[in-house]
């Protein structure tokens, strides 16, 4: 059953008695604090406080590595840790929230304060930053007409429910309750997307009514239009920006004077997209230190986005749309930062230590180096099983009209469409919006593909004589749009597909999650069809367990999993041609694999490779 939000009073004697709570729990350092804004000033504890942030995110970090990351990052020199809440994450099922195992953030904000870190969290709801429909759940496009960041009253009422149950897991980890979080982001980069004043005056509202009393911001462009588009009055307006240090708070200080100057995102890195000719790279250190060093003379305070990147593991990447032009970002989040993928020091770790060390709050000293965690190498692994796609179908679902991915109430994976050619058997298919890589099978046997990437919609289905052929289209859901106006990204076929004139119709869907529901039933029976999708199955025996990077570059477009793990996507086009194994997903002795390859049907070669030793194109 859907929970239904509480009238005022029910909030409101709710907060009370959360805050009541609050006070019989032992919370590690849980002496009283207080954070405020003053002027031009942070205050913690009544005394000037320059933030030196640093982002990391929880979900993109095996929960077994979050100290050891956080831990980097204070002997890094930061002095505060800044983590998006993920919605879609905790509420993958409506009305389900789960903040669990790698979704405790809880236990997350508190090993930072542990490590000596304050936080700031950034709930969103909506948050962007490169994950799938920018954080949002994707049950939300089962709804057909329904709105986003805005005041559609089903969007609002999602919602409120989460901030509400949000509120209740870290409500009490506030710095004025003793905990270690000193300010919550209201949305993100809002004035860059939309006009609706009242919603944000409602998400204000709500985090109030939370119990959220820690300082509030915002976070937009310098662009005066999207400053006074994202900010509210009572919230403080901070900015994002790399270049032109001294132009950006200008404009900050020309839109809001008196207030502190937060540079809640300062890029020193960015993402990649598959396809991409190289990774990311455009480092410009020299200029980075010019920038950094000046912000910190000047007293202004900083989060470095990202000192840690992680990876997207899953299918929880996103993508990017700009001018018709669609890119699916990669597994891996790297982000060229100070930290790794793998949590190794990169040459920029060091140079920003050095320099941040002269900047610590009350002339405190910066902890050692922390070790880097074992890492491993694994040779050759064997598939000894495989199975094709087609032998492991779902029950159908019957359409007389086709429909996208949401519809049929699935989030993520692929999606099969199959239907007989009877009046038009031959011709130029159109597929309108298709979202977003296809095969077609006639008869089973493959007859071409369509790519998003590349605005492709149409091909050609040969004549075949006989009785009417079977056309299938197999489409895999990438990652959703995470960032502007093109937001409303529902997976698979999302309007319709047509030979000539003709629209396609009775059809059968079978909806592939890939989720551990459905992997559990996949019969290995070692029979696959040429050119369509199998399924590998293997085991490799470790006698020591460390992080690692598995090679898929002899393969070419899937998913792996490893010991029941979601390691995520691959594909041949790059320039992602491994992916991130945590050595706390391993186990001694023996370990279990399994390859999802769209085109392949005999297995590559496959080995893992320390961290140290990875080549990245």
């Amino acid at each position: 059953m859907e929970e239904i939000p509480m009238n005022m009073f029910q909030r409101h004697f709710f907060i009370c008695l959360c805050y009541f709570m609050a006070l019989l729990v032992n919370i590690p350092a849980a002496e009283a604090k207080e954070f405020k804004i003053q002027g031009k000033h942070f205050l913690l504890n009544g005394e000037p406080f320059q933030i030196i942030s640093g982002s990391i995110h929880y979900t993109r970090i095996p929960e077994a590595h979050w100290k050891d990351r956080l831990l980097k990052a204070r002997a890094m020199g930061v002095n505060t840790v800044s983590t998006y809440v993920f919605w879609n994450a905790h509420e993958q099922i409506q009305g389900q929230f789960n903040f669990e195992g790698n979704l405790n953030l809880r236990k997350y904000i508190l090993l930072a304060q542990e490590c000596g870190l304050y936080v700031i969290v950034r709930p969103g709801p909506y948050v962007c930053t490169e994950n799938d429909f920018g954080g949002l759940p994707a049950w939300l496009l089962s709804i057909p007409d329904i709105k986003v960041r805005c005041m559609d009253s089903r969007y609002m009422k999602y919602a409120e429910r989460y901030i509400f149950r949000l509120a209740d897991e870290i409500r009490d980890l506030q710095v004025t309750h003793g905990g270690p979080v000193i300010m919550m982001q209201v949305e993100n980069e809002y004035g860059g997307y939309g006009t609706d004043e009242n919603y944000m005056k409602s998400l204000k509202s709500l985090f109030q009514e939370a119990g959220f009393d820690v300082p509030l911001f915002t976070t937009d462009y310098t662009n005066p239009q999207y400053l006074s588009g994202g900010s509210l009055d009572g919230v403080l307006p901070t900015i994002m920006f790399r270049g032109r240090v001294q132009k950006e708070f200008k404009a900050l200080d020309d839109y809001r004077s008196n207030i502190p100057h937060f540079c809640s995102e300062y890029w020193i890195g960015w993402f990649t997209h598959w396809g991409d000719e190289h990774w990311y790279k455009d480092k410009k250190d020299d200029e980075q230190k010019i920038e950094m060093k000046w912000m910190l003379e000047n007293g202004k305070s900083l989060n470095l986005f990202m000192i840690h990147g992680g990876t997207n593991f899953g299918f929880t990447a996103g993508a990017n749309y700009y001018d018709k032009d669609y890119q699916p970002d990669t597994t891996s989040l790297d982000y060229d930062s100070p930290i790794n993928e793998a949590g190794q020091y990169t040459p920029e770790y060091y140079w920003i230590r050095k320099m941040l060390m002269e900047y610590q709050h009350n002339g405190e000293e910066l902890p050692d180096i922390p070790e880097l965690l074992p890492t491993i190498e694994i040779e050759n692994i064997k598939f000894t099983e495989k199975t094709g796609l087609f032998n492991n179908l779902p029950s159908k679902v019957k359409s007389i009209q086709i429909n996208n991915m949401e519809n049929y109430g699935q989030q993520y994976g692929y999606i099969l469409y199959r239907t007989k050619l009877t009046s038009r058997r031959s011709g130029k298919l159109f597929v309108k919006d298709l979202h977003d890589f296809a095969y077609f099978y006639l008869n089973g046997k493959l007859i071409g593909t369509l790519n998003r990437m590349k605005n492709e919609d149409t091909l050609s289905i040969p004549p075949i004589e006989g009785k009417p052929p079977v056309l299938d289209i197999l489409v895999e859901a990438l990652g959703r749009v995470n960032f502007g106006k093109e937001l409303l990204d529902r997976k698979g076929i999302t309007e319709y597909a047509a030979i000539s004139q003709t629209v396609l119709m009775d059809w059968e869907i079978y909806t592939l999650p890939m989720d551990n529901d459905y992997l559990s039933k996949i019969k290995y029976d070692n029979k696959v069809q040429k050119n369509k999708p199998t399924f590998f199955k293997g085991t490799f025996e470790l006698n020591k367990v460390g992080d690692t990077f598995l090679d898929v570059s002899s393969w070419k477009k899937g998913v792996v999993w490893v010991n029941g793990h979601n390691l995520g996507r691959y594909w041949h086009i790059g320039p992602q041609l491994d992916l991130y194994l945590p050595g706390c997903w391993l186990k001694k002795g023996v370990n279990e694999i399994v390859v999802f390859d769209l085109e392949l049907t005999e297995s590559a070669a496959m080995r893992g490779v320390k961290p140290e030793d990875r080549v990245k194109r």
